[in-house]
């Protein structure tokens, strides 16, 4: 018999807090950004071709254009003997006219002169055997020693692209490919929805700044890292503000200064302790709640909406203190609420099925996101948990690829069973 965990009526669903979430973040605007820095952005509109792609008939291969009817029957030994009337390279526009019993030497890209209506590369002549000279020069005659079909090495105007046509419709995540397409269009700049600028904060009278002395009772902060690293990696620009102290001057003065951005994400301070102060000041500086959510690591959460500038909204994230706790909790609802700011329609990371190799236990009937390794042997997925799962056990997920779940209502699951992954160093298209 399955023994299953009563639900605890004031814990969050992830599904129910992520869905508030996303209810209050918003699109960004459109800004018109260079080709190369637009790379991840999200298209603001269609891209519509404004020419053909090939622009014309053009050479697949280097050889000879000619007229297919001239080289019926062709072989090495009856090879068809053409008249050489001339030369073009990629870049120029051919002048001679391919009549009956002519031929151009061609090279790859050239435009296909009129007349001609198929390329034999040089390959299939006797080119070699004339000893024709280097560079433009071509023999007076050569020898075709194959009749491929009407067309070969030919390819079309607009075979690629059709002027007219949409190319990448508006919402297109833009790849290297597609900043390739674009530029194939002849467009430097590229209208997008901006990257998301999210200033993130730590929190804490017991944090030192790397790269500062340690002193007894203190510990490195760790998490502007990783949460600024998780930022930047799902395309947003992070800003790490440094530190807030635990007293009322230090938090409002910190917390005002990132209302300039986009996003305000914190760490440590939304739990229940005693110097959790965070909160009060929070609660000053706009509308925000303060949720337990039925996940282990990253329970406590805090998320809502700060009053900035002339008003603007800016959403608040506030993340637990424990650095695997602050990354699991940004990884299922911050990143998704990130990717909605910057135009992403597709916002959940691809899930595979893995046979587990060791015991994931649940003592208290939250979600539970095991740090695993993910390995494939065939074809099949199999998953192992990374050793100690402690949320304060940051190499955890140093060693991990995949969080492995166990459900709420699973107490434990155990080796040889089906366990729910999500990838972690897949993107939302399941690129890897």
């Amino acid at each position: 018999m399955t023994h299953q965990h009563p639900r605890t009526p004031d814990l969050l669903s992830v599904e129910e807090a992520r869905e508030r979430i996303l209810a209050l973040v918003s699109v960004l605007e459109v800004v018109e950004s260079p080709l190369l820095e637009a790379l991840g952005q999200v298209l603001a509109e269609d891209a519509v071709a404004g020419l053909d792609i090939p622009p014309w008939d053009n050479s697949a291969m280097d050889g000879y254009a000619l007229r297919r009817q001239d080289i019926e029957g062709a072989s090495p030994q009856h090879p068809a003997t053409l008249r050489v009337i001339g030369y073009v390279a990629a870049g120029e526009v051919p002048f001679q006219h391919v009549g009956p019993g002519a031929a151009v030497r061609i090279m790859t890209g050239a435009p296909i002169p009129p007349g001609a209506d198929t390329v034999v590369p040089f390959e299939d002549t006797d080119e070699v055997s004339r000893k024709a000279p280097a560079g433009r020069g071509s023999p007076e005659e050569i020898g075709i020693l194959s009749a491929p079909p009407k067309g070969s090495s030919v390819r079309l105007r607009g075979e690629d692209v059709a002027c007219g046509t949409v190319v990448l419709p508006r919402g297109t995540v833009l790849r290297p490919s597609e900043g390739g397409v674009l530029a194939s269009l002849g467009g430097a700049t590229v209208k997008v929805i901006r990257r998301a600028r999210v200033a993130i904060l730590s929190t804490g009278d017991e944090l030192v700044s790397p790269g500062q002395p340690m002193a007894p009772g203190k510990i490195y902060d760790s998490n502007s890292y990783t949460i600024a690293g998780l930022v930047k990696k799902y395309g947003g620009v992070p800003t790490v503000m440094g530190i807030a102290r635990d007293n009322l001057a230090s938090m409002h003065d910190m917390l005002g200064k990132g209302l300039m951005a986009d996003m305000l994400i914190t760490s440590a301070g939304v739990s229940k302790g005693d110097y959790d102060m965070v909160k009060d000041v929070l609660s000053e500086l706009g509308d925000i709640a303060f949720w337990s959510v039925r996940m282990r690591p990253a329970r406590p959460l805090a998320f809502g909406v700060l009053r900035g500038e002339g008003g603007r909204q800016v959403p608040h994230l506030g993340l637990p203190g424990n650095p695997v706790s602050a990354m699991v909790a940004f990884e299922e609802l911050g990143r998704p609420a990130l990717l909605k700011m910057m135009g992403r329609t597709r916002l959940d990371k691809p899930t595979v099925e893995a046979v587990l190799e060791d015991t994931i236990a649940n003592h208290d009937g939250r979600r539970v996101y095991a740090r695993a390794v993910v390995t494939r042997r065939g074809d099949t997925y199999y998953a192992r948990t990374t050793g100690p799962q402690g949320s304060n056990i940051l190499t955890s997920m140093a060693r991990a690829n995949g969080l492995a779940i166990c459900p709420e209502d699973v107490p434990a699951l155990y080796p040889g069973q089906r366990v729910q992954v999500r990838m972690l160093d897949w993107d939302e298209e399941g690129v890897y």
